[in-house]
């Protein structure tokens, strides 16, 4: 019977021991089971705050400096103190403006519009709803989905729209005062404190810049973008602005880490072929066709760097100096029966450009995008030739740098 449980098994396709224990088998499907739950049990438990004393400070400092110029300004404002000239939930929305300047919630379209709109929509829902609970939730609900199509979400004025229900007050005779006037004011201290300390507001909520690939230096295009958020569907309490500019710097750190902190010493090719100027061309073509190499770094006898030979040149003289004819001419160069007894010294370029071993990679795209090198001797701090670097050499590591930033 064991034998036929077996055979079954590997007909299956399946490893089946069949001497394992099912409690054990039990045991570990019930790890698993709380692996799951405490990983959904620490969605529950706070981030870490990335926010300084200095800037907790701030933003108390702020909240309490906005509110006691709003309430001392609006008191004076009704000239009575048994008259309502402030409303609670204007401490939620101090909290925005002075503690969160950037977000999007916190601008003045949505401070001004979603308060008075939330009011307004609870002034309706108590006149047309006779129990409270039911007119309370209307209203706030009601004031949450209007907000939405007009781009005024703001979470306090949900909160306006419950207090003018549950206090059984006239909502729209307070809509000019002491909620717009409240509101207002707020917002001026806002704009004041927030230019005091640094913090810019109104916050940009629109990139200046269309998309990062625009000019080339970013991975991500407004697509991109677009296509996450679509995905993503929830209201996000950052600008798109901030959101590109965070993607844009993500991106940008992930690239330097993989790329823009390499040098010229990690990818170079070393030993180098090289020759000195007194060697004749044949010699040199020879050597670059067995080592297949487009150019070599012409030394002295201590190694310094004093030009640079490639193929081009070879070609060059052959086209430009041909008494034979062209065709005759770069025949013999190819086969190396060239009759020409010139030297190394004749052909080299003197003009040319070497780059150090510590140079950072991101230094050589100029270099090899626009003042046509293909080659780059790597020297060190005596000018000595200790590799070479070419155009092929940049291209992988950039590849590599770029496929180390996608996966992550």
């Amino acid at each position: 019977m064991l034998l036929e449980c077996v055979v079954r098994a590997h007909a299956l396709g399946t490893m089946v021991d069949p001497f394992k224990n099912s409690p054990t088998s039990t045991l570990d499907a019930s790890r698993a089971q709380l692996s799951r739950w405490g990983l959904w049990l620490r969605n529950f438990l706070p981030a870490s705050v990335r926010v300084g004393y200095s800037e907790a400070c701030r933003m108390a400092l702020g909240v309490a400096l906005g509110l006691l110029v709003t309430g001392m300004l609006s008191r004076w404002w009704s000239d009575s103190v048994g008259n309502i000239w402030m409303v609670s939930s204007l401490g939620a929305s101090a909290v925005l403006l002075f503690g969160m300047p950037a977000s999007p919630m916190a601008q003045p379209w949505p401070v001004l519009v979603g308060t008075v709109l939330s009011a307004l929509v609870g002034a309706a829902a108590q006149a047309l709803i006779v129990d409270t609970a039911l007119a309370c939730a209307v209203a706030v609900g009601l004031s949450v989905m209007l907000m939405v199509p007009l781009r005024c979400m703001h979470p306090p004025g949900a909160g306006f729209a419950a207090y003018v229900v549950l206090e059984h007050i006239n909502g729209v005779a307070l809509v000019a005062f002491p909620i717009l006037f409240n509101v207002a004011v707020l917002l001026l201290c806002a704009v004041i404190y927030n230019a005091l300390t640094g913090k810019r507001y109104p916050h940009p909520q629109h990139s200046l810049k269309r998309g990062f690939s625009s000019d080339g230096n970013g991975v991500f295009a407004p697509e991109d973008l677009d296509a996450a958020l679509k995905h993503y569907n929830q209201v996000l309490d950052i600008s798109r602005a901030d959101l590109e500019g965070l993607m844009h710097i993500a991106g940008r750190s992930a690239f330097n880490r993989n790329f823009g902190n390499l040098r010229c010493v990690d990818i170079m090719s070393q030993p180098v072929f090289a020759v000195e100027p007194g060697v004749p061309q044949k010699e040199a073509w020879a050597l670059m066709k067995q080592e297949r190499v487009k150019a070599l770094p012409v030394v002295d006898a201590d190694g310094v760097v004093l030009g640079i030979v490639s193929i081009s040149d070879f070609v060059r003289q052959a086209t430009l100096d041909a008494p034979e004819g062209v065709a005759q001419r770069i025949r013999h160069l190819v086969t190396g029966r060239s009759a020409q007894k010139a030297k190394v010294e004749a052909l080299m370029e003197t003009e040319a450009q070497v780059v150090e071993a510590s140079c950072l990679l991101v230094d050589l795209v100029p270099l090899f995008s626009t003042g046509g090198c293909h080659h780059l001797p790597v020297v060190d701090a005596q000018r000595k030739l200790v590799g070479i670097v070419t155009q092929t050499d940049l291209i992988r590591a950039l590849s590599a740098a770029i496929g180390g930033s996608q996966k992550r």
